[in-house]
Parts: structure tokens; C-alpha cells; sequence
């Protein structure tokens, strides 16, 4: 078995303990921030040279120009068409249930007017092109795809430009399948900074873009770092987490590979369980040790678990629960008799899976709800992806005569106090 850490809240020392734990640091060294920079530049200078020069090097194969950088609409829906049935009933079966979850979150305009005939209100619009990260390679992700394109048209986005890395030239056919399901508007086959480079900036042939989303490795994050306030971003991810609270009455087994489901990720996946049994804890670990070499990613989930995983011994219930909400996790799960009671004590979570039948798993691929989800600590401020973070609010302000009148005053007094006298001024002149 690796060594799992085990704690308890009855420890003196358990907060600091924790807090070692969950330590992250999501910032990237100084030689990553370095070549990042520099890619952006040559992106901004050269356009779509700069893309053929990176594409070359990076990922190992030569576009005769930048015509051939551009993956066909045709080509994605071939793909649709080409990969096998059960694949695609899939993918559309998941499409499906994010998008019918994604109409639930559409926010709608609104307005009111006062006795005075003042309308305010707030219009929501869509944003005009949304830019989407794809990785590529072994880490290809067609979920992903759909998480993070569905929503985006949902909202209403016009244009949803994918970009995704091609290495050795290859194209991964469930992500092109996923792109023409989700309804991806345009799709280049670039990735890494000089990608996120050109939605941000654009170029002769990628045009920029309002918002990138979509995940990626430590230069693809840098770069979203590095151009956020040029454009939106949706976030910069931490590892994968799961947290599980239960009551001792799951099968253990269940516990375990829920465990292992985010620790495969890669070896800075967190996965912790906690519970008020300690014999529970137990027949967990035993669980782990019985099941771990059956797994294909064996190696990484091991050094996962020991680096940064743990089995956490709890007073009771409540307890827990404040230790979930200190943690706040990507993923949580409540698996206990009552888990809508116990939904009721967190406050800080991306996603809480009820009950001991739903496996995170269900979340990542095809519940609905989005898997994008705030990581490191971050869902004590921050929510899931969905609709709202591909619509953006106006506010509206139409004053009557009556109304400009009476707020002319008020604005008068406040703005005089602030010594703006033009502001004063030029609300007293509606006033008059």
C-alpha cells in the first residue's frame, strides 16, 4: 500500500498537518514564464509565421503554409460520422445532458421602471467569439470539448474558435467528433502558448477572441495567466481533487477506486477521504492495498496517494463538514445515508456528488453539471464553468425628466463632496 497519510481532528497538530497537505503552488518558475513570454511576443510580431515556426518545433511536423493550419468543418463532422457507433451515441448522449443542464443557467435580461418613469435594468448579452484549449496527444479530452463548447453556444457565442495541438501531425478523431457534436465553429491545429497567444491576439489567418477557456499543461496556464485582462479567461487549474466524506456504511471498494479516479490524473492529484470510523478507515486501506495493482496506472495513483493524499479520522458528521468546507474541494462526495442533510452544512465545494450511488465519475463525463470546476482552495470564491461565464451584463439607465431631476440633486451633494464639479454640474443641468 503507499503511505497514505492518516490523520485526526483530535490531533493538536492537525491544522498545520492540513494545511502541508493542501499546499500547492500553482505558479510557474521563472524559466516557463521566461519561454512563455517570448512566444507571445513572436506570436504578436509574426502572426502566422510564428505559429508554423512553433507548430515545427514543438510539435513535430511542418504545415506547408498557415492554410493548413485550419482543421475543416468538414473534417470534424467526417469525424463524427467515421468513429465507431457506441462512441458516438456517447458523446452525444453526454452532450445532450450538459446541454439541457447548460438552459437552466441562461441569464435573461431585465428591467423595471420607478413611479417616476425611470427604467433601469441590465441587459445580458453573449460574448462575441469564445477561443477553446483542447490538449492534444495522449492527453486528449473530448469531455472536455463538450464542458467547456456547450455552454459557450448555449449562451449564445456566434463564433467558437477551437485550437488544439497536433503532435507528429496526428489528429485525435473523438475530440474532432466531440468539436462537430458541441457545435465548434472554427478549429486550428496549433496548441501550447503560441496557441492561446494567437486567441488572445490573433493573426492573418486565427482571429482574436474574448475569452479562452479549456485546460492544458503548466506553459498553456502561464499563458492564459499572462494574457488574462487582454482577454478572459475561465481559470488557472490546479490539480485534480476529490474529497469524500462518509458514514462507514459504503462498500469500501467504492470508496477506494473513487479514490483512484482522480489520483490516475497525474501524481499531484489530491484525494482524500474522511470519516467518523476508524475501523471504516481501516477497511478502506485494505481496500487500496487489494485493489491498487489491479490498476493500469498503478505508479501514478501510488505516488498520488502517498505525496499527497490522506485518510482523515473525524469527530462526527459535523465535523467533517467543517473540514470539507475548510478544504474546499473540486470534487465532493457525500456518501452517507442522508446526503441532502448533509449538502446542507457545505458551503464550499465545485461540485457535490449526494449519495453513495454517484461516483465523481458520473460528473466528469455525462450527469450534466459542468466538470469544470474551481481547484486549490479556489471554490471558496469561485464557481463551476457554465452559461453565465459566456454572457456578459449592461447595465441600463434611462432617466425620466422627473427622475433626472430628483437624483440630479443627490448626485450634486455627492459629487461636490468628492470635488468633481463637472459631475455636479452636468447632473444639475438636467435638474433645472
Amino acid at each position: 500500500m503507499p503511505d497514505i497519510a492518516r490523520l485526526s481532528t483530535a490531533d493538536a497538530d492537525f491544522a498545520a498537518r492540513l494545511d502541508t497537505l493542501l499546499a500547492w503552488e500553482s505558479v510557474s518558475n521563472r524559466d516557463v514564464q521566461r519561454t512563455v513570454e517570448d512566444i507571445i511576443d513572436a506570436v504578436r510580431a509574426r502572426g502566422d509565421a510564428a505559429l508554423l515556426e512553433y507548430t515545427a518545433r514543438f510539435d513535430r511536423w511542418q504545415p506547408a503554409d498557415a492554410a493548413a493550419l485550419a482543421i475543416p468543418a468538414a473534417r470534424l463532422a467526417h469525424a463524427a460520422e467515421m468513429i465507431p457507433l457506441v462512441q458516438r451515441d456517447a458523446l452525444e448522449t453526454a452532450a445532450g445532458r450538459i446541454r439541457a443542464y447548460a438552459e437552466h443557467q441562461k441569464m435573461q435580461s431585465w428591467d423595471y421602471r420607478e413611479p417616476d418613469g425611470t427604467l433601469l435594468g441590465q441587459k445580458v448579452t453573449p460574448l462575441d467569439r469564445v477561443g477553446l484549449y483542447v490538449p492534444g496527444g495522449k492527453a486528449a479530452y473530448p469531455s472536455s470539448v463538450l464542458m467547456n463548447a456547450i455552454p459557450a453556444k448555449v449562451a449564445g457565442v456566434p463564433e467558437l474558435v477551437m485550437v488544439v495541438p497536433t503532435p507528429d501531425g496526428e489528429l485525435n478523431e473523438l475530440v474532432l467528433a466531440a468539436a462537430h457534436i458541441a457545435g465548434v465553429d472554427r478549429a486550428f491545429a496549433i496548441g501550447g502558448a503560441q496557441a492561446v497567444a494567437a486567441l488572445a491576439y490573433g493573426t492573418e489567418s486565427v482571429p482574436a477572441c474574448d475569452k479562452i477557456v479549456g485546460p492544458g499543461n503548466i506553459y498553456v496556464a502561464t499563458a492564459k495567466r499572462a494574457v488574462f485582462g487582454q482577454v478572459g479567461i475561465d481559470m488557472v487549474a490546479g490539480p485534480s481533487e476529490i474529497l469524500v466524506l462518509c458514514d462507514g456504511d459504503t462498500d469500501p471498494d467504492w470508496i477506494a477506486m473513487d479514490l483512484f479516479s482522480q489520483a490516475e490524473h497525474d501524481e499531484d492529484a489530491q484525494s482524500i477521504l474522511v470519516a467518523w470510523d476508524a475501523d471504516y478507515l481501516d477497511r478502506v486501506a485494505a481496500s487500496i492495498d487489494k485493489l491498487l495493482p489491479t490498476m493500469e496506472r498503478r505508479d501514478i495513483i501510488a505516488t498520488a496517494l502517498a505525496d499527497r493524499g490522506a485518510l482523515i479520522l473525524a469527530r462526527d458528521m459535523d465535523d467533517a463538514a467543517s473540514v470539507a468546507n475548510r478544504i474546499a474541494p473540486e470534487h465532493l462526495e457525500l456518501s452517507v445515508a442522508d446526503p441532502e442533510a448533509l449538502a446542507a452544512k457545505i458551503r464550499n465545494a465545485g461540485a457535490i456528488f449526494m449519495g453513495r450511488h454517484t461516483a465523481e465519475a458520473l460528473g466528469d463525463y455525462c450527469a450534466g453539471p459542468n466538470h469544470v470546476l474551481p481547484t486549490s482552495g479556489t471554490a471558496r470564491f469561485s464557481s463551476p464553468l457554465g452559461v453565465y461565464d459566456f454572457q456578459k451584463r449592461s447595465s441600463l439607465i434611462m432617466a425620466s425628466a422627473a427622475g433626472s431631476a430628483a437624483l440630479a440633486k443627490t448626485a450634486s451633494v455627492l459629487a461636490r463632496g468628492e470635488g468633481l464639479t463637472a459631475h455636479a454640474r452636468s447632473a444639475e443641468y438636467r435638474g433645472e
